[in-house]
């Protein structure tokens, strides 16, 4: 072997080493990689970059951004609510599961896909009592079957068909795969469902689903707007969908007063605000399903012209939130922040959200742009939950996101 080449195998198995450690991201140990290479000659400094503006790499980065697109628009999350039940047996809800993973990743990220469902089926395991322990690697299997099936579902296939408009001149169309791919995927599916799953490890803990996933539930304020399908039906008839999805119906607010107790009798009106408790994802999908809308959901867009997040923030001792209500602080007004909802150590309030004095130790559900919400945590001396905030999902934007990505099939189609 001549000295390049020993260079090679060697930053190979270092690459190979590093990525199995895990220590280090992966994109950083590559690039890491090919800097190496360049300067130790490996590789043309002039050539090192040229990857970077291959087609191939370009599909993918829009496959990225396609896939995106259809999370935060909610095309993704109606497909799921609609396929997706906690009543069904183990292997059927497995290959449910399964088969709507493999569809989504053929047309999206594989990782994408896998990280949308996995919330959902971490959610009906706990409905259903069982452990997410036993679904969650068919899932991940079956996401990455899906992609065999179109030309997008993968970055392989992506390289292949490019590699093949080199050669020949004429790429592989979108589903040229789906013979091969389909009946893998298929097959795969159906081990998986019927046999798989039972070969997987049993634990001690695989019987305790509740500790597997920790909802933190916030009392927060919906408006109803005025082609929701709550209109004209009483508080009392939400309760099977509202659990279905996770919700608690608390009450129902009324030109700014909240009515008698729960206002179980009541018929929703537009322009009412309905109080629940749910974990934030779960006020989200609610949202959607029962065209609501935030508090100063609409201001916020305009003046954004951009997403809205949400984050999850502890109010500590002596904040400058300590004591006062975001009214007093005109969070709105000064941060252009809304504080969708607060969970105080699961005690009821009667409350409006925005006028609740807050306390040390609260749990706040602030609404805004992204990079505001994250100012405005450090500014009012909040502890984040989270390192970043969590995007909202733009139902009134479904149609359009899936009108858009059927046409851009359909025409890969057609050509």
């Amino acid at each position: 072997m001549t000295t390049d080449q020993i260079l090679l195998f060697t930053l190979f198995g270092t690459v190979l080493g590093l990525l199995l450690w895990g220590r280090f991201r992966y994109d950083v140990v590559a690039f890491s990689a090919l800097i190496v290479a360049v300067l130790l000659g490996l590789i043309d400094a002039n050539a090192a970059f040229l990857g970077f503006g291959h087609p191939a790499t370009i599909i993918v980065a829009l496959v990225l951004v396609v896939s995106k697109g259809l999370m935060n628009s909610g095309v993704v999350a109606w497909i799921t609510r609609t396929f997706v039940s906690s009543e069904r047996a183990l292997p059927l809800h497995i290959a449910s599961m399964s088969s709507l993973g493999a569809v989504l990743s053929g047309f999206m990220n594989n990782v994408a896909a896998l990280a949308l469902l996995m919330p959902v089926d971490l959610e009906v395991a706990k409905r259903a009592g069982r452990s997410a322990a036993r679904t969650l690697m068919p899932l991940s299997f079956a996401t990455i079957l899906g992609g065999l099936i179109t030309l997008i579902g993968t970055p392989p296939n992506i390289i292949v068909a490019s590699i093949r408009e080199e050669r020949l001149g004429a790429p592989f169309q979108m589903f040229d795969f789906a013979p091969v791919g389909l009946a893998c995927a298929l097959a795969g599916i159906a081990f998986i469902a019927l046999i798989g799953w039972r070969l997987l490890p049993k634990r001690a803990d695989d019987n305790a689903p509740e500790d597997l996933l920790e909802l933190r539930g916030y009392i927060a304020e919906l408006t109803v707007q005025e082609k929701s399908p709550l209109i004209g039906r009483k508080v009392r008839d939400l309760d099977d969908e509202a659990d279905d999805i996770g919700v608690r119906v608390l009450g129902l607010v009324r030109r700014g007063e909240r009515l008698p107790g729960a206002a179980r009798r009541a018929e929703i009106k537009a322009g009412d605000h309905l109080v629940v408790e749910a974990a934030p994802d779960a006020i989200d999908t609610l949202v959607g399903q029962m065209k609501l809308s935030f508090s100063h959901e609409e201001r916020h867009r305009t003046e954004a012209g951009s997403d809205l997040g949400l984050i999850e923030a502890v109010v500590p001792d002596g904040s400058r939130l300590d004591g006062r209500s975001a009214q007093s602080m005109r969070l709105i007004y000064r941060y252009g922040v809304t504080v969708l909802g607060v969970s105080r150590q699961g005690r009821p309030f009667r409350d409006r959200i925005r006028n609740l004095p807050l306390k040390g130790g609260d749990l706040l559900l602030l609404m805004g742009q992204p990079d505001r919400l994250e100012d405005t945590v450090s500014d009012l001396e909040l502890l984040p939950l989270a390192e970043r905030s969590r995007d909202l999902t733009r139902y009134r934007k479904a149609g359009l996101a899936a009108g858009l990505f059927a046409a851009a099939v359909g025409h890969s189609i057609s050509s």
